[in-house]
């Protein structure tokens, strides 16, 4: 049986012939032709052609219809081999076919047999002189006629591989696998950032760099830590707190006079101004708190001389449950890796939200966060191409600094119970009503 497949038109043909002859298979073939490609039309001159074949032009693979001449190698064309219906036999042993191996329709059993003498060079004999029946019983009982029926079917030894070119092609194909899985897929180059972004960015910086700078020059003013370790003097820990509570001070200054410098801030009636910096302040302090973090010793460091770790903290009077979730904030952001930009932008873009309490004109707001949004966008997807999460992942932290601002406030609350007065700055910026 034979199964010829026209791609064209998806149709299949099987010819169960040349029992009769070629004239009566050719004349089966012509009437079959003519009978489906009527249906067609006359525009199909391919297929046509295809199918009006001489059956001398078409190429034949022995079966159990058609045997080989004995003694002869069967020459099959070139390509791949033809699909396996599934009742295939072995040209040597009459066992399950598995496929064409060495030239050869067989069966697993007769292709190793045949790779193992050849690669050995092996010599064997036969006690019946060589004129052993091969069957799947002999296959077992005569090596020699074993070999001599995998050759006469067609077996060809150049076809077999040495252990050593076996071994180079399994290195060959491991080496081009893993140069496909390791190989990065070119990245589309990304547009550059548009000249007003590049300047609205280099401006953010520069500005950012001159309240810092104004804080550094106001250190000296700012209470020192004492040198005291004796939990129970009470001046001690009011010298801490009003340590702590003089660099909140200086933060909160360097926050607003950033805010006024934003180009379209002072747009704002007073009372959005107002609305806007009440509840993004702490949100800030923590995003330049995480800015300071340092993950080698677990500290975080304001004005470049003062690092302090959780257990200083706690010893300005902060709770724990407050001081752990600032530092596992800051230890996220650290992994971000994060330049000054990035941390300019998110700032920009944290102080311009229009969903905080009190906020009247939120379509004005929304119109000036946006510029600072695509700012973001652009500088990370041309600085990071290869990180498409980064983005949503900056934002994200925008929203966890919501559940720390939640959590500050309850430590203000239990500040007041401790009887800790806040400086009044703080008090305004923080709704504390004594």
């Amino acid at each position: 049986m034979y199964k010829f497949i026209n791609k064209n038109m998806g149709h299949v043909l099987y010819l169960c012939m040349f029992e009769e002859g070629p004239s009566a298979a050719t004349a089966e073939v012509k009437q079959e032709t003519l009978s489906q490609t009527a249906s067609y039309g006359t525009s199909h001159n391919e297929l046509n052609d295809t199918l009006l074949m001489e059956p001398s032009d078409i190429k034949m693979y022995p079966t159990e219809d058609t045997p080989a001449r004995e003694g002869q190698p069967v020459k099959r064309k070139k390509g791949p081999a033809p699909k396996m219906l599934g009742n295939e036999v072995c040209s040597v042993c009459g066992d399950k076919a598995s496929g064409f191996h060495y030239n050869v329709l067989s069966c697993e059993g007769c292709k190793g047999f045949f790779r193992r003498s050849v690669i050995k060079g092996a010599q064997y004999s036969c006690k019946n002189l060589g004129r052993c029946e091969m069957d799947m019983y002999m296959r077992r009982k005569c090596q020699q006629c074993r070999l001599r029926k995998c050759r006469e079917a067609g077996m060809l030894e150049q076809c077999v591989l040495s252990e050593e070119q076996i071994r180079l092609k399994k290195m060959k194909k491991q080496e081009e696998s893993t140069s496909a899985v390791a190989a990065p897929s070119p990245v589309p180059e990304m547009p550059p950032l548009a000249p007003e972004q590049q300047e609205m960015i280099e401006k953010l910086v520069a500005m950012q760099k001159q309240c810092n700078k104004r804080s550094f020059l106001d250190r000296p003013k700012v209470t020192p830590w004492p040198l005291s370790q004796d939990p129970l003097n009470r001046e001690v820990r009011q010298q801490r707190f009003a340590h702590f509570t003089e660099l909140a001070i200086m933060s909160v200054q360097e926050i607003v006079d950033f805010a006024k410098q934003l180009p379209g801030f002072l747009e704002l009636t007073r009372e959005d101004q107002i609305a806007l910096l009440k509840t993004s302040t702490i949100e800030i302090m923590l995003l330049e708190t995480s800015r300071r973090y340092n993950p080698a010793i677990e500290s975080i460091t304001f004005l470049k001389d003062f690092s302090y770790n959780k257990e200083d903290f706690a010893k300005a009077g902060l709770q724990l449950e407050f001081i752990n979730p600032i530092f596992e904030f800051s230890k996220g952001m650290n992994d971000l890796h994060l330049d000054e930009a990035e941390y300019a932008l998110l700032i920009a873009i944290n102080i311009f939200s229009a969903d905080r309490p009190n906020v009247q004109d939120h379509e004005l707001v929304e119109r000036l966060q946006q510029p600072y949004v695509d700012a973001l966008h652009s500088y990370i997807r041309i600085k990071r191409p290869n990180d498409h999460l980064m983005f949503p992942r900056m934002l994200m932290k925008l929203v966890s600094l919501r559940t720390l601002s939640s959590v500050h406030s309850e430590q203000v609350f239990a500040l007041r119970l401790q009887d800790k007065k806040l400086p009044p700055l703080l008090s305004e910026i923080w709704d504390v009503h004594e």
